[in-house]
């Protein structure tokens, strides 16, 4: 009698132990409401992203991998502008949608495209999180990886087409340099252009190294289009 008891309990005991070590290996799950976050590591070539398509397909992998893949995620990234196709020109503000956008604790970080590109959005580095609810080291840590990438002027607009801040249009990861923004910005209420989110400063070159060298990674910001 003992023995047939035991046997479903403990059948029961190990279901409950795999689900829990499933739970642990899967980590915590974001906010159902999550559409921003930072991406916890770029494609790995620089700002060679695979144009700003490539870009787009990182973000929706890494949401994807978190269960939030049943949105649409945009790159915040602006694209050279070309004086022979003003139709062709791609501005960051314009793909990201409407707002309001939440990280993965729920906290808002902007209600619209106005208030994001204001003093007023709420983009730090404790809120500046990525897909899996973690911060992006920072100053201060060993290793700096607060610069991300968005070839983009503060008004979230593209650079004039002389200035070849997008890495070639993120196709290139030897060619000209890129703009990028500071996630762990301090002072929010000050428009310094090093304590801007979205366009601090450029970085070196284009390569993996180069990005490294000036405090990145290949960085990105991912928004959902509501």
């Amino acid at each position: 009698m003992h023995r047939m008891l035991l046997v479903p309990l403990l059948a029961s005991a190990a279901l409950m132990a795999f689900v829990a070590s499933a739970a642990a290996q899967q980590g915590p799950q974001p906010n159902a409401n999550m559409s921003f976050f930072v991406t916890s590591k770029g494609p790995g070539k620089g700002a060679d992203l695979g144009g700003i398509a490539g870009a787009d397909a990182h973000c929706q992998m890494l949401a994807q991998s978190v269960g939030a893949g049943g949105k649409t995620w945009h790159a915040y990234l602006s694209s050279n502008t070309d004086l022979t196709k003003p139709d062709a020109t791609v501005n960051a503000r314009d793909r990201i949608g409407k707002g309001p956008w939440v990280n993965f604790k729920g906290v808002t970080i902007a209600t619209s495209v106005d208030d994001l590109h204001s003093n007023n959005n709420k983009i730090s580095a404790e809120t500046g999180l990525t897909e899996r609810g973690q911060r992006i080291p920072g100053v201060g840590f060993t290793v700096n990886q607060h610069d991300i990438v968005t070839g983009s002027q503060p008004d979230g607009k593209a650079f004039p087409g002389n200035q070849n801040l997008t890495c070639a249009n993120y196709t290139s990861s030897n060619f000209g340099k890129v703009e990028v923004g500071h996630v762990d910005r301090t002072g929010l209420s000050d428009t310094a252009q090093a304590h801007s989110w979205n366009s601090s400063h450029q970085s070196r070159a284009c390569s993996q190294d180069d990005l490294i060298s000036t405090g990145g990674n290949g960085l990105l910001y991912c928004f959902a289009v509501q």
